[in-house]
């Protein structure tokens, strides 16, 4: 019995050894803290060089406290002698005037590991209150006090949706007319247009009857009839303007301001450019004419 006890007091030698080598210690960074308030423990391990020491990581338990962050510093080596710190940033939430921690060091042995312990870490509880009074006593404050409100997106996104859709169906039900009623202003302003010009261009011709002025006036004539009658106008000569649209007195004055143009005559315009615009003015008036018996007839 007695030689039994020496062989495994011997096999045990080497364990209690290295047990005896190893040296830990953890303490928190302050000695209280707030419920939730990070505070940092620090955990210390001495050893020899070739033993191989394992820290805690984020998987180990570390109730009642909540890990926050870990931070691990260079192993410092002297004499052969290793020097480990690690430092892990907790938080408190647990109601008790005092909180214990320790953390273990495990020391890796060839088939199984020793686990080292610290002493106790104590970590009192810091109160924002130094007593709770029996009674409350609250302020008084009749000022009304106005509260945000916020946007309901769900109401606004249906009633978007049922203005979307009302308009839908009113440019459903009325998108003929619509239509007639911007093709009726669209060709108002055109005439404007073409009317504020014309006046411009047969007063330079009129004062100066050159062959860039009345190739200027005949081309923005044929352009506002091209686009009024949906006729390619401009692609036909004088005779053929008369001919197409029956009206012997346009050929008439589109030859007085041909003869500009091809003869250099300076013959007299004013006649033959006022009747171009009544022409123009009449070609006008019958599309509006059409436009509003069109939408009348919807």
């Amino acid at each position: 019995m007695v030689k039994t006890l020496k062989i495994f007091l011997f096999l045990l030698l080497p364990f209690l050894s290295n047990a005896q080598q190893v040296k830990v210690d953890g303490y928190f960074m302050q000695d209280s803290a707030k419920i939730g308030e990070r505070v940092g423990y620090v955990l210390k391990a001495t050893y020899p060089e070739s033993t191989q020491i394992i820290f805690p990581d984020s998987t180990f338990d570390f109730s009642p406290m909540v890990l926050l962050e870990k931070k691990t510093y260079i192993s410092s080596t002297q004499d052969s002698i290793t020097q480990d710190s690690t430092v892990y940033f907790v938080s408190n939430f647990s109601l008790d005037p005092s909180t214990y921690l320790t953390l273990p060091v495990y020391e890796l042995a060839r088939y199984d590991s020793v686990v080292h312990y610290p002493m106790e870490a104590e970590l009192k509880l810091k109160l924002t209150l130094d007593s709770i009074p029996e009674q409350l006593v609250f302020q008084q404050n009749n000022i009304y006090q106005s509260l945000e409100k916020s946007f309901n997106w769900i109401i606004i996104g249906i009633i978007l949706g049922g203005i979307l859709i009302f308009l839908g169906i009113i440019y459903f039900l009325f998108a003929d007319k619509f239509q007639e009623y911007w093709t009726e202003r669209r060709e108002k302003r055109r005439w404007e247009q073409f009317e504020k010009r014309w006046k411009t261009q047969t007063a330079l011709l009129t004062k100066n009857p050159s062959i860039e002025s009345a190739d200027e006036v005949i081309g923005l004539w044929k352009g506002y009839m091209e686009s009024i009658t949906n006729l390619p106008i401009k692609e036909w000569t004088s005779s053929e303007i008369g001919e197409q649209l029956d009206n012997l007195e346009i050929f008439k004055a589109l030859r007085a301001i041909d003869l500009i143009i091809y003869a250099g005559e300076s013959s007299e315009s004013e006649e033959a450019t006022s009747y171009l615009l009544e022409v123009a003015r009449e070609k006008y008036q019958e599309k509006q004419t059409k436009i509003k018996h069109e939408r009348a007839a919807v």
